[in-house]
């Protein structure tokens, strides 16, 4: 017992000193203000949540505080659209290639055959959000965001949808241009619509923890033993994330951090570890990329100090499992 309080109070300790850190980036970043909502946000606001599969929670500073998912909900969409359209239409529209281009760049379609590099991106995340097939495509994913993050009171944040909507032009001319060329199912502004709330969900720190942990063990609750996502839908996700999760900065994130991760210009960004565990941080400064600057100083320090990149080659000091 006296051993596992002292791993607990190391592993505090080292969130105080990756938050230390977090901090000291901040003035590095800006809240993003091209949604008018958005910029709403407290700049000061920054914490980490670790949930481990053995039942332990470790968190610190802002971690219960709600902001909208934005690019994260594109994990979420992604699963719900490999559930109910299946692999081989999926990626028949979309492809699985990382990009350097920015998350909602036009160029990179006209250049290539019109279908979108991959389901992180903009365009690629419109045409995922039209091959839902459910009946209430927007319901469908609220109940998968509440049920894979344990959290039944996650909402709509219905001031900032508006905001998006009344804002998303450039998102309305990617989803007009894909559904001139036949890559985007449904009518534009039905998709949009649909694009838009999922982006305007909110989450905290936590929950993105509690997301992160259930694809960690291969999409099986580790507290119930349930299994909420088939294992295959779960390789794809994670792959994806890995991949091209970190808008275009994915590759140097890779290098330095070695976790999958999906970030979102809310501030949040939610990491995948081998072995059981999950990690959400939330944190409002982004850098030019997108990311957040406090939550990416934050991962860098856990996953240098507990060995989390996943190509250490050693196992981690969170759960002892590579």
């Amino acid at each position: 017992m006296s051993g596992q309080m002292e791993n607990d109070e190391w592993i505090l300790a080292t969130l105080e000193k990756a938050m230390e850190k977090g901090r000291d980036v901040l003035c590095e970043g800006a809240v993003a203000n091209y949604i008018p909502e958005l910029a709403k946000a407290n700049p000061s606001n920054l914490g980490v949540c670790i949930r481990t599969s053995d039942g332990r929670t470790y968190e610190t500073g802002d971690f219960d505080i709600p902001f909208t998912m934005q690019s994260i909900s594109k994990t979420f969409s992604l699963i719900l659209a490999l559930q109910t359209a299946g692999y081989e239409y999926l990626f028949s529209k979309v492809g699985m290639e990382p990009t350097g281009d920015r998350f909602d760049s036009i160029l990179q379609l006209e250049l290539k055959d019109m279908r979108p590099f991959n389901p992180m991106i903009n365009a690629g995340a419109i045409v995922t959000a039209g091959c839902v097939r459910a009946a209430n495509p927007f319901q469908a994913f609220l109940d998968l965001v509440r049920r894979l993050c344990g959290n039944p009171k996650i909402h709509l944040n219905e001031k900032v949808y508006m905001s998006e909507k009344s804002t998303g032009t450039r998102n309305r001319s990617i989803a007009y241009l894909l559904k001139s060329v036949g890559v985007l199912d449904g009518e534009p502004e039905d998709v949009l619509d649909v694009y838009f709330r999922m982006c305007s969900v909110m989450v905290t720190a936590r929950d993105l923890a509690n997301y992160a942990l259930i694809l960690s063990c291969g999409g099986v609750d580790p507290a119930t033993g349930e299994r909420l996502l088939d294992p295959q839908i779960v390789k794809v996700v994670t792959t994806l994330m890995m991949l091209c999760g970190m808008y275009d900065e994915s590759g140097e994130y890779a290098v330095k951090i070695g976790l999958p991760s999906k970030s979102g210009v809310g501030g949040g960004i939610v990491a995948v570890g081998e072995g059981g565990y999950g990690i959400g941080v939330f944190g409002p400064r982004l850098n030019k990329k997108g990311n957040s600057v406090g939550g990416e100083a934050i991962l860098k320090v856990l996953s240098d100090d507990f060995l989390l990149h996943t190509f250490a080659g050693v196992p981690n000091k969170l759960t002892g499992k590579s």
